[in-house]
């Protein structure tokens, strides 16, 4: 079967996810509660399951890969139509919430391409591989797309853990000055400056 060729690479991916998963969990656990001033929750939450569903993804898939006589079609058709479902989920959220601004939705753009592409290479791989056409969508196209799944959930885990964007379209509203947002110090908060008030009008 063709797909043994790749034992060593599912294995692989399956152990990265797993270890990632397990620090996703605890970067949730440990990290703040509550975004900085202007950040929705909602984007935060997007951040969040994104990474899980990326990491969950990856792990699944090449688990199923790695059962003996067994095709990784079934996993691949199933994890990317949920992604996909998932994906449309959360344009939907960030759209309809009215914390998140016009110039906030946008930021997440990429994101949100992005996902689709993997998750719908994905579903191809899937379908090529139960219809036994794979010469495009084979097994190569697939364990490319789970490491790439693998990279976007750390860089979506890296946003939510640092709590600033870091994708495609913010990096570049940086470069080009189109982000005027302040910078916040480090310890700063609201609730020093109205200490610090207090104190002097006192």
């Amino acid at each position: 079967m063709l797909i043994e060729t790749y034992r060593e690479l599912f294995t692989a991916v399956a152990t990265c996810a797993a270890g990632l998963i397990g620090l996703l969990f605890v970067a949730i656990s440990v990290g703040p509660r509550e975004g900085e001033a202007g950040r929705p929750a909602v984007i935060q939450q997007v951040r969040a399951a994104s990474a899980l569903l990326a990491f969950s993804n990856a792990l699944a898939v090449s688990l199923f890969a790695l059962v003996p006589g067994q095709s990784a079609g079934y996993a691949a058709v199933s994890t990317s139509v949920i992604g996909i479902l998932f994906t449309a989920a959360s344009v939907r959220s960030i759209v309809s919430s009215p914390d998140v601004a016009a110039d906030q939705a946008w930021r997440q753009a990429g994101l949100i391409t992005v996902l689709f592409v993997a998750f719908g290479g994905e579903l191809g791989c899937g379908i090529g591989l139960l219809s036994n056409n794979t010469e495009v969508f084979g097994p190569e196209f697939l364990s490319n797309t789970l490491i790439a799944l693998l990279l976007i959930g750390i860089a979506r885990a890296w946003e939510l853990v640092g709590n600033r964007d870091t994708g495609i379209v913010a990096s570049l509203a940086v470069l080009t000055g189109l982000d005027h947002r302040p910078v916040k110090p480090a310890g700063s908060n609201s609730g020093d400056a109205d200490s610090t008030d207090t104190t002097t009008t006192g």
